[in-house]
This record gives C-alpha cells, structure tokens and sequence, in this order.
C-alpha cells in the first residue's frame, strides 16, 4: 500500500517571495517525487458573467479562488488519482478550456496568497509555511514584475496596490500567519531559514519513508 504524499503549504504576500522559496525546496529534493499547485490556476470561472463584469474582479480576496475544486483535487492526488488542472485566461478574465494533466506524486507544494485562509486547506496539510517580507519590497517586486512582465505602467500599480492589494493583505493574508508551522522572513534570500525547513521536511519525508 502506498503512503499518503506529504503536502506543503506555502504562503504570503504578493511579492513576498514564495516562488522563490518553492523553489528551493524542489531544487533541494530535486530526483524525488514532487509536483507544484498553484493556488492561481484555480480562479473561479466566470464565463457565465459579461466580460465587463469580469473586469472588476478583486483577485486578492478568497472568494475569487474555487478551493472546492482545488480541494478535490488535492484528495485525489492523496489517492494517487491523476487530475486535470484548470489554466486561468488573464487577458479574458475566465477559465481557459485548456487543462493541464497532473500525475500524483510523493510530496505535493500547494503555494499561493490564500492558502491558510481556508481551514479544509490547511488540514490537508502536513506543513505549512508563511514567507514574510516587508510591505516596501513587496511593492517594489510586485511593480517591477507588472510593469517589466505585463506592460503595466507605473500609476496602474500603485493605484491597484492601494486599493485592492494592501487592503486585502491586511484583511485576508496577513492573520493567516498564525496557522504557519514555519515563519521564513525575507523569502528566498533567507538561505538559513530555508536550510532549517528543508530538514524539516527532510525529516517528515524520511518519516513516511520517501527518501
């Protein structure tokens, strides 16, 4: 029989360097069994709704998010069940028809912004890590990536930092700190609080004897 694969949540902030956190850990485990979820694949589908409806979505609050999809979705990659993870079309603010096949493995990064929000999330969870950077770097990555990536300019950013992003951080990200096993300040760039969560991990995967 097989073990149940180990998931790993991992959250914060826009911009506060979850991905670069993810991926140290894959890196790190690189030749093991491990596969990615990103919380902003499972937007909800709004093809029903007008596109200018579409428009005003806050995609900083949980209710922007299908966690009963992505929640089925996880149980069944706990089964060792394939899934067909949905594609998000940003330009049309909808679901794409497009699906991406996942096969399940041994360990399982759940990473986005809300992840601990939802408590059938984080009970799904073997651990679960909060990546906190300072509201001043956030922005700045958050408006480098917008304006260099995605042909923002520098008004748009702020604008929808101030009104949406902060708010929704203060609201909705930032008490979920209290559910994290582990607290990693500065992203990525904290190598000595990677190298303890990635014992850590080490330690559980060793535990069900993955590695």
């Amino acid at each position: 029989m097989k073990r149940k694969p180990v998931v790993i949540g991992v959250t914060g902030g826009s911009g506060s360097g979850k991905t670069s956190v993810t991926k140290s850990i894959i890196d790190y485990f690189k030749g093991h069994s491990i596969l990615m979820l990103e919380q902003d694949y499972y937007y909800k589908d709004q093809a029903h709704l007008p596109f200018e409806e579409r428009l005003k979505t806050n995609y900083d609050h949980p209710l922007a998010f299908d966690n009963d999809l992505l929640i089925d979705h996880i149980e069944k990659l706990l089964r060792y069940e394939t899934i067909h993870k949905p594609v998000y079309n940003y330009a049309l603010h909808t679901r794409s028809e497009e699906v991406i096949v996942v096969e399940p493995q041994g360990v399982i990064i759940l990473e986005g912004i809300l992840v601990l929000e939802d408590e059938r999330l984080r009970n799904l969870m073997d651990i679960k890590l909060f990546v906190d950077t300072d509201a001043d770097l956030r922005i700045i990555r958050r408006m480098s990536r917008d304006i260099n990536e995605r042909g923002r300019t520098m008004e748009s950013v702020i604008d929808q930092y101030v009104s949406v992003v902060r708010p929704m951080h203060n609201q909705f990200i930032e008490p979920t700190k209290r559910y994290a096993d582990i607290i990693i300040p500065e992203g990525g760039h904290n190598h000595v609080a990677i190298d303890l969560m990635v014992t850590k991990i080490q330690t559980i995967l060793e535990q069900k004897s993955f590695l």
